[in-house]
């Protein structure tokens, strides 16, 4: 498609790519060919020096929100045609995004994060509205991951949700209500942070936030769910250690993305009781919070801030490569010297990279 490759500084939009279309396969085209457009649009402004890497981060995130909405409101209309849900009334659907994309923090080759929430009105079977809410919830996967001469969409991950892979695709409101309540252990709450209603039913969306809320910022916050955090921050450095990653990756390595994201979550969940400024789902904009409240010095979030930002570019640049969902640095000579000048260093790469 070299028609795709301009500077036209005009965002891609779903418009242009033939949406919407007669056929749901059609539409499921249309879908793939703008989030492979926007995606080049962001790349070519991203090398060019055009946007910075929160404004890249935004972009990814705010594709996968358009590709997200246009998607289900597709897989929805296509599902309620099936006979069996043809006779069903409106049920309010949402998909909750979860992770980087919650945090509209996405990379090139990232996964979307997802929780799937409905809420069947009274009167309504429970298992019929769970049939067709798990319809939809798979339908939506396929659609934005199957892929075909138009590409993919997004990859999306549902491992977040209650019990993992064991637990049903969708759940209710107030099925999550209870399992929160119950069962839920302190890393699914500390996901909870970035949680973040970004299709479908926005008011479901805002009522499933408030729902986790007292969970997640608790006002008598238990000490264990302190160690509990740490506990699991010195597993993920065990294992990376153990595979012998520790010093070349820059997620689960030391000194990496992640020692900055749990830094920064642990102080959310520490303060965010009593701060609800605190409660962003975007990592900058937490730690600049943290820094004009005086819940940390100016210049340890200034470092922080500075290496992350470094960092992710750094982590934009691996995965452009190939699209890959990579956090690793090259091995090879000619691919540290390919990442260092991406990064704009020109003397000495492979020392820089």
């Amino acid at each position: 498609q070299p028609d795709w490759l301009t500077l036209d500084q005009t965002r891609p939009n779903l418009e242009d790519q033939g949406y919407p279309a007669p056929t749901p396969e059609e539409r499921f085209g249309a879908i793939r060919r703008f989030a492979r457009r926007r995606l080049l649009w962001v790349a070519v402004r991203d090398l060019l020096g055009l946007a910075g890497m929160p404004e890249v981060g935004r972009e990814l995130s705010d594709t996968a929100d358009a590709a997200a909405a246009a998607a289900l409101a597709a897989v929805e209309e296509e599902v309620r045609r099936a006979e069996p849900f043809s006779a069903l009334p409106p049920i309010p659907f949402v998909v909750i995004a979860m992770g980087k994309w919650g945090g509209r923090e996405l990379n090139y080759s990232s996964d979307i994060d997802v929780l799937f929430v409905y809420d069947p009105p009274g009167g309504v079977d429970p298992d019929h509205a769970r049939r067709y809410a798990t319809q939809v919830a798979t339908e939506f996967m396929a659609a934005l991951g199957r892929v075909t001469s138009d590409g993919a969409a997004f990859r999306v991950d549902a491992d977040l949700r209650p019990e993992g892979k064991n637990g049903p695709l969708a759940r209710s409101l107030d099925g999550y209500r209870a399992y929160y309540q119950r069962w839920a252990s302190t890393w699914e709450y500390q996901a909870l942070i970035k949680a973040r209603p970004a299709a479908g039913d926005l008011h479901l969306g805002q009522q499933f936030l408030d729902t986790v809320a007292p969970h997640v910022y608790p006002e008598t916050l238990d000490p264990d769910a302190i160690r509990a955090v740490r506990t699991m921050k010195a597993r993920i450095e065990y294992q990376a250690e153990l595979a012998g990653v520790s010093q070349q990756e820059i997620k689960r390595g030391f000194g990496g993305i992640r020692d900055v994201e749990f830094a920064v979550q642990l102080l959310q969940l520490v303060h965010g009781r009593f701060d609800e400024a605190l409660r962003s789902p975007t990592t900058l904009e937490v730690l600049a919070v943290l820094a004009e409240y005086g819940y940390v010095r100016n210049t340890d979030a200034h470092a922080l801030a500075t290496s992350y930002r470094w960092l992710r570019n750094l982590e934009h640049r691996l995965q452009l490569w190939d699209l890959r969902q990579t956090h690793a640095l090259p091995h090879d000579p000619p691919g540290r010297e390919r990442l260092g000048k991406s990064l704009g260093y020109r003397d000495e790469p492979e020392r820089a990279a």
